[in-house]
């Protein structure tokens, strides 16, 4: 017969091990959000795993890395003087959601988005609008 009495231990022990890859993932879309904010291409790039999936469901678009990195100079002239806000609503199965406030000079847009993160690189995000405002972020 086993000792169940180690249970508890062993359960806690494992939580713990686990806690540090959310962590980073959340550490990860920090990173993102900063960068995206003043449209370093360099900086994406590296979080960016290069057969990463962007997927912008708004415009109907994916993006491969090649043509998000390319796109970076166009976003930069629209996030020039835009704050970003953003909060991790959950994180399951190494899917984590956000929803992110993008506050721009005359308007601001409450998203959804979705990050997986595989060995400290983004491999897939989606995006998609859920308020034309941000109130009540």
């Amino acid at each position: 017969m086993r000792d169940w009495r180690a249970a508890p231990f062993v359960v806690a022990v494992l939580t713990l091990t686990l806690t540090p890859a959310r962590a980073d993932d959340g550490a990860i879309i920090a990173r993102w959000y900063s960068a995206l904010l003043v449209a370093d291409r360099t900086g994406l790039s590296e979080l960016l795993a290069d057969d990463v999936r962007i997927k912008l469901d708004d415009l109907g678009v994916v993006q491969s890395k090649q043509e998000f990195i390319a796109s970076i100079d166009e976003w930069k002239g629209a996030v020039a003087s835009a704050a970003i806000r953003h909060r991790i609503e959950k994180s399951e199965a190494g899917v984590t959601t956000v929803i992110a406030c993008y506050d721009f000079p005359n308007n601001d847009m409450l998203m959804q988005e979705t990050f997986a993160v595989t060995g400290n690189r983004i491999t897939a995000t989606s995006q998609a609008a859920i308020a034309e405002n941000c109130d009540g972020f």
